[in-house]
């Protein structure tokens, strides 16, 4: 079993930043891919971005430059440091994770979604 802990969401003015975090624990052995989307109201969820465990990050052309994504492996947790937001940045962002589990004698590869965070950018 892996759980994934997200925090950090909130209601923040056009412009201002936030930073969520998501933590992972459980029966973890390693992390590859490691991950945050998101979901406005009415629309389909979409990759914000992402790091692999070699460090090379993938964005989403609306967040680029704005939007940074890191990851502490000693802590099993990743980051999204995100400034100059905007009203369109308005969604639920979920953390995602792909994982090797320790389950028994061996492993299981899992993929694991945190459970959202409210993200709100409005004046």
């Amino acid at each position: 079993q892996v759980q994934l802990v997200e925090s950090g969401g909130g209601l923040v003015q056009p412009g201002g930043s936030l930073r969520l975090s998501c933590a992972a624990s459980g029966s973890i052995f390693s992390i590859n891919d490691m991950g945050w989307y998101r979901q406005a109201p009415g629309k389909q969820r979409e990759l914000v971005a992402a790091i692999i465990s070699g460090g090379r990050t993938n964005y989403a052309d609306s967040v680029k430059g704005r939007f940074t994504i890191s990851r502490d492996n000693a802590k099993n947790t990743v980051y999204l440091q995100m400034n100059s937001l905007k009203p369109d940045d308005t969604a639920v962002y979920y953390c995602n994770i792909g994982a090797l589990s320790v389950v028994g004698p061996g492993y299981r590869y899992l993929e694991v979604w945190g459970q959202g965070t409210l993200v709100t950018v409005s004046s």
